[in-house]
């Protein structure tokens, strides 16, 4: 959802090429955590129970949906499209609605599967929990998020009369029920606001009052929790005349982990690119890309460069990787390790400018690193500035089988024509 919501407001976001979308480093936790959330603020949720195993399956239709004729069925994993999605098993669609006696033969039918979704790439996701949640009577269903805006410098709450489907097609089909309300970060959101939204949505049957209260909360929890995207889809209206996030997607500031320790705690290692959990233990910035010329560089400006040079010259990068401007010899051995682990990666392109980060620590790492990782793809080496003779010296005298460059250009097209050959 994360990348339907960055389409829609991109009149309203200045974001400069995709690799920079997909740099953003940001927790992502699952629909049953943050629907817990959601009701610790007051938000209208099913009541719903997270399990891991069909034992406990069994228990929370015994205990928690014992007079449920219907229930919904939803596998948990980081990535969108889960509802049209395919387990590798061959059952199709990750979102079911059964009867009561059908869902533990679902569940277990979903656990410890693998979901491909249009968001998870051809691999998809392991399945360890599924989320079974009260079906609920549904008479209107609308769209509401809350992201970061540049333009206005501030939360911006984006509204739809109309939701359930993708926020793509309802811009294309319905791009005047839109409305955009911006939120003043200083004074918060007033009534007035709220009111607006309320308006936007047009809710048609839940005290309007309610709805207001309910918008407020949501951006309350924005607010409190350090959220960078709060997207529902739907917001529904209930035969009860509810306003209900009946599915919610939330989106947390990196940055923010020294003071939302409880929210950070609800992190899945097992749901993210393993690489990029590596990375984060040895403080490296990493994302991984579908190309095949692994890159390491020093500095994110340098490595956008490198970047660009890479499919200039013909060639694709297998990742961003900025060791940054102060690197240990540990960490650039680690960072041969993740860049090694990827079977994609049939070139590597070490390209550093030394100001901070000097040449011949750079230069030491990739000889303990070539002694710990087998190196069996062509190393493209371009370094300058602080130490760089040394740094030479170094790799010169390691006996390496190593290509050299004297600049960014030269580097590239040696990358790729090593690739080639």
């Amino acid at each position: 959802m994360k990348g339907l919501v960055n389409k829609l407001v991109s009149r309203s976001l200045s974001v400069a090429g995709k690799w920079q979308n997909q740099q953003l480093r940001r927790l992502n936790i699952h629909e049953y955590q943050g629907a817990e959330l959601m009701g610790k603020y007051g938000v209208n949720v099913p009541k719903g129970v997270a399990v891991s195993s069909l034992d406990q399956v069994k228990n929370a239709i015994q205990q928690v949906f014992p007079n449920e004729s219907e229930l919904v069925v939803k596998s948990q994993i980081l990535a969108g499209g889960r509802g049209l999605g395919t387990f590798k098993s061959g059952l199709q669609g990750g979102v079911h609605i059964v009867n009561h006696d059908h869902a533990q033969d679902i569940a277990g039918k979903m656990l410890g599967q693998v979901l491909v979704t249009k968001q998870t790439g051809p691999q998809g996701k392991v399945v360890s929990k599924v989320y079974l949640c009260e079906k609920l009577s549904l008479v209107n269903e609308m769209y509401f998020s809350i992201i970061l805006d540049r333009k206005s410098a501030g939360p911006l709450i984006i509204a739809c009369k109309k939701g359930g489907t993708s926020i793509e097609d309802l811009a294309d089909k319905f791009p005047d029920m839109i409305i955009k309300v911006p939120i003043d970060v200083f004074a918060g959101i007033t009534d007035e606001d709220a009111a607006k939204v309320v308006d936007g949505l047009a809710p048609k049957a839940a005290d309007r009052k309610d709805s207001i209260e309910q918008v407020k909360k949501l951006y309350e929890l924005f607010r409190k929790t350090d959220c960078t995207m709060l997207e529902i889809n739907p917001l529904a209206e209930t035969s009860t005349n509810q306003l209900v996030a009946a599915d919610a997607k939330l989106n947390f500031d990196d940055n923010a982990a020294f003071r939302q320790k409880e929210i950070f705690a609800l992190r899945d290692p097992t749901q993210e690119d393993p690489r990029e959990v590596a990375a984060a233990k040895v403080d490296l910035n990493y994302i991984g890309l579908d190309g095949e010329i692994g890159c390491m560089v020093n500095g994110a400006g340098l490595a956008m460069a490198t970047m660009d040079i890479i499919k200039l010259h013909g060639g694709t990068p297998a990742n961003f990787l900025d060791v940054g401007g102060n690197a240990s010899e540990h960490q650039v051995v680690e960072a041969f390790k993740i860049l090694t682990s990827d079977d994609k990666v049939k070139a590597i392109l070490v390209n550093i400018f030394g100001g901070i980060m000097k040449c011949d620590v750079i230069a030491s790492g990739i000889v303990n690193a070539a002694k710990e990782v087998s190196l069996k793809v062509p190393v493209v080496v371009r370094l300058e500035g602080t130490n760089v003779e040394q740094g030479k010296r170094i790799l010169k005298e390691s006996g390496m089988k190593l290509i050299t460059a004297d600049d960014l250009d030269d580097a590239a097209e040696k990358a790729v024509k090593a690739l080639a050959n």
